[in-house]
């Protein structure tokens, strides 16, 4: 019985991929006109670089491209806390939609 998942790197690897996978499907329920409206890249581009982090970080965890697992990173990184919120703010999503100057019990 293997218990791999009592070593701390396997939580880590495991919330890495997790993130990912978090971002990448956060992209592709967003409206493809919203990206260009909030002066991002495209939907596809984002798509095609979330994929590919998804992707490589299975496919080559352990080994020499981690430095590839490591970029992915930072490209999920930077779309959850650049790009995400952006597009949130031009489609209207988030709790308070297009609510302006709303404190936590309503408007001030």
């Amino acid at each position: 019985m293997s218990l791999d998942w009592l070593n701390p790197m396997w939580w880590l690897v495991t919330g890495v991929i997790v993130f990912k996978i978090v971002a990448l499907a956060d992209a592709a329920v967003r409206r493809e006109d919203a990206y260009p409206a909030a002066d991002k890249k495209t939907k596809p581009f984002w798509l095609l670089v979330l994929g590919l982090a998804v992707v490589l970080d299975l496919l080559f965890t352990n080994s020499v491209f981690g430095i590839f697992v490591l970029a992915g990173l930072v490209a999920a990184i930077v779309y959850m806390v650049d790009v995400r919120p952006a597009v949130r703010a031009v489609s209207g999503g988030g709790s308070g939609g297009n609510r302006r100057n709303a404190g936590p019990y309503g408007p001030w």
